[in-house]
């Protein structure tokens, strides 16, 4: 199946869905951000797996020439049995071909939006497959004719969205080769044995209670650091609209690996949200050149981070 796509101009590559959008449909939506090389320059490229009561889908967005625009290509995971769930979509980048690869008759989500197992998406240029996700490699190399990319892509950012009442949940790898790690957030009200129990917030990662905010509607923005397998994790948190907010409402939390134990820290204890969003952004820009592929989450510098906003739906 070959289909060709329009290529519209839209916000910076890698932001996630507006807020408002998902608010207003309810998506659980997953950004995972990558940086590689691709119709020869260095490049931001977002891809985005959502899914509601109605719709399932995957886009993928390439950051252009001037950082701003961007080209998307998008694939809605239809019901019916009719719609094969393997194909491609062929665009262009900077005048050359870039193509979108796909398999997932026999991918296994799990209950989650993005897949677990059984399926590849691939993003081909010049031959290569300048981004290849998923666990059938082999399938996509022999299915699409391609060969590996000479530059490995580099995870520089997740963002995901996620609904709940009180506890929320999510996996992440601290380390490019490093195990899977399960953080949840949880609110409650104080402990059982507090006579007059206070709105607690509490983060695990692996089961260990690793940051616990009592007060949390004094202390509803804030920061620490903890230390997951040896190495030194900034957890950051803004809480603000779950407390004086109105209907649907999210709180924002950031995960940032930093420097291994022993090592000096990246980052002071005043360091606020704010910058670490602004920061993480100017770093993910880099000058285009291909020059700084490499860095981030696979070389342990500690640039990776994973954000992630935690709607309230009560």
């Amino acid at each position: 199946m070959h289909e060709s796509v329009a290529i519209p101009a839209g916000n910076k590559a890698g932001d996630p869905s507006s807020s408002a959008a998902v608010t207003k449909s309810g998506q659980c939506v997953f950004v995972s951000t990558y940086r590689t090389k691709l119709a020869g320059r260095c490049r931001l490229i977002a891809v985005t797996w959502f899914k509601d009561l109605l719709f399932h889908g995957l886009s993928i967005a390439i950051q252009g020439p001037d950082s701003e625009t961007q080209y998307i290509c998008k694939i809605q995971l239809k019901p019916w049995t009719f719609w094969k769930r393997h194909g491609t979509k062929h665009f262009t980048v900077d005048h050359k071909p870039v193509t979108v690869a796909w398999d997932l008759r026999a991918a296994k989500f799990g209950g989650e939006t993005e897949p677990q197992a059984s399926y590849y998406v691939a993003l081909l240029c010049d031959g290569d497959a300048a981004l290849l996700l998923g666990d059938m490699k082999a399938e996509a190399f022999r299915k699409t004719g391609c060969r590996p990319a000479l530059i490995d892509p580099i995870l520089v950012s997740r963002k995901e969205h996620v609904f709940g009442r009180k506890r929320f949940s999510t996996k992440a790898r601290f380390r490019e080769k490093g195990g899977v790690h399960e953080i949840s957030i949880e609110c409650f009200k104080g402990e059982e044995s507090d006579p007059n129990p206070n709105l607690t917030m509490a983060i695990r990662i692996d089961g260990e209670r690793l940051v616990v905010v009592k007060h949390l509607q004094w202390k509803f923005r804030g920061n620490e650091s903890v230390f997951v397998d040896g190495m030194r994790i900034e957890v950051f948190w803004d809480a603000h609209d779950w407390l004086f907010g109105s209907g649907t409402r999210n709180a924002v939390f950031v995960i940032k690996p930093g420097a291994s134990s022993g090592s000096s820290p990246e980052m002071s204890s005043s360091t606020s949200l704010g910058s670490i969003l602004m920061s993480t952004q100017a770093g993910d820009e880099g000058d285009g050149s291909g020059s700084d592929v490499g860095s981030g989450l696979g070389n342990g510098s500690g640039r990776f981070c994973l954000f992630l906003y935690a709607w309230k739906t009560d």
